[in-house]
């Protein structure tokens, strides 16, 4: 198996109108480019290949059906920019060079949703970073430095005031930020594949099982040949399965759950702010948002290389739900699922050229959407000979080696045992 099969339905895309899926590929079909993956990256890679070879035919090929993969499994964050982590001059000269890229994707994101005419559900939200523990706090503390040296709007929060805008008193304080927006990422990622360009052929259903390289690359499916001279693999971690970057990525499975609708009744203990996403201090906390005006949406839980059970997911977000919202406890998740991500030792992607027409952006480390937009449009112009490479990697760098099993299972079950003690109540 190269490819996480997900046995759960993603909420974001249940929640949705039915979508036709394209056909499976099928029979010998020949291009100039094939992409692997119809996610953010992918999909922004043919896009941008259409437009500088507006000639070529391109072949985007997708394991499962848009909508339920990865892209669309995440919490719905996304910002065009981000905070330096230091105020240092060289931290904040590398985020701003960083974030004119970041600002880029989001709003190549934005205008595509208003040239085809579907909403994504882009709410302007900002963020609240939340503390639960001690550590937590210091983290929010030196946030708060930052954000005050650099002249960023910002509002420290008590626990009164967390309570007053987003309904929890579970938290000891946090620190809210102008930046930041809200999506509904099936709505998004199911918007971008129905509006692909007319030389961009889109084949769901269709994984890849073997690639293979003669005078050209071909790419077998249960039912077809693909031929191309190059190729995008933008498949995240699955990339290990055809024996590419084994010692760079580690696949990390995430839960998420939706409540159920709360009655009028119960609304108000959302609090008072009609969109709000909530990150927690630690990195192994849970995130809480608000869904609509009537749902919530809790994202935690992290396992290595495989799933856990869905029951023990849907116990373990429950109690994380209710912990928060003790006088919700008569309401019951309505949807649960899980979803992979891709890490690498330093946070930073594996991007570029692996070999001859082979190329691959993989490791987005949990922040995909609008990073893996904008990775995806550079590959293409990597492709199309626009040389871009040297500043793909200033600016984001690229992944470090990882040791090789068993050390690496080891070190990851250590890490974070020591990391969830850590984290404490931020679960």
């Amino acid at each position: 198996m190269t490819y996480p099969r997900y046995p759960d339905r993603c909420g974001f895309n249940a929640m949705l109108p039915p979508r036709t899926p394209r056909p499976a590929a099928n029979g010998r079909i020949s291009v100039r480019y094939a992409v692997v993956g119809a996610g953010f990256t992918g999909l922004a890679a043919a896009r941008r290949l259409a437009e500088l070879d507006p000639s070529a035919d391109i072949a985007v090929i997708e394991a499962t059906t848009v909508g339920e993969g990865s892209s669309a499994r995440n919490s719905g964050f996304i910002s065009p920019s981000d905070i330096p982590g230091g105020t240092s001059a060289s931290a904040v000269a590398e985020t701003a060079a960083r974030n004119v890229w970041g600002t880029e994707g989001f709003d190549w994101l934005v205008a595509l949703g208003k040239q085809y005419g579907f909403d994504f559900g882009l709410e302007k939200s900002g963020r609240i970073k939340a503390a639960a523990t001690g550590h937590g706090e210091l983290a929010i503390d030196e946030l708060t430095e930052i954000v005050a040296a650099l002249g960023l709007p910002h509002v420290r929060l008590t626990r009164d005031q967390l309570k007053q805008r987003a309904g929890t008193s579970y938290y000891q304080m946090g620190l809210f930020t102008e930046e930041g927006y809200l999506i509904q990422p099936a709505a998004l990622i199911r918007g971008l594949a129905d509006n692909l360009p007319a030389k961009v052929h889109l084949y769901e259903t269709s994984p890849l099982i073997e690639l293979r390289r003669h005078s050209k690359w071909h790419l077998v499916t249960p039912d077809a040949t693909i031929e191309a001279d190059a190729v995008v693999m933008a498949v995240n971690a699955a990339v290990k399965g055809f024996g590419y970057l084994q010692d760079r990525l580690v696949t990390i499975y995430t839960y998420a759950a939706i409540s159920k609708a709360l009655s009028e009744s119960d609304v108000p203990q959302l609090g008072s702010m009609a969109s709000w996403g909530m990150l927690p201090s630690h990195r192994l906390g849970s995130t809480v948002r608000r869904i609509g005006r009537n749902r919530i949406m809790v994202r935690s839980l992290y396992s290595y290389e495989r799933g856990v059970s869905a029951a023990k997911a849907e116990s373990e977000l429950r109690a994380r739900f209710h912990r928060r919202y003790p006088d919700l406890r008569h309401v019951d998740l309505d949807y649960v699922w899980g979803g992979t991500t891709a890490l690498t030792m330093n946070g930073a992607p594996w991007w570029g050229k692996l070999d001859d027409g082979l190329y691959v952006s993989a490791g987005c480390n949990g922040a995909g959407v609008v990073k893996g937009t904008v990775l995806g449009k550079r590959l293409a112009e990597e492709i199309c000979g626009k040389p871009v490479a040297a500043e793909v990697k200033r600016l984001y760098g690229t992944a470090n080696w990882i040791a090789p099993e068993p050390l690496r299972t080891v070190g990851f079950h250590v890490v974070s045992t020591l990391e969830r003690r850590k984290a404490g109540a931020e679960s």
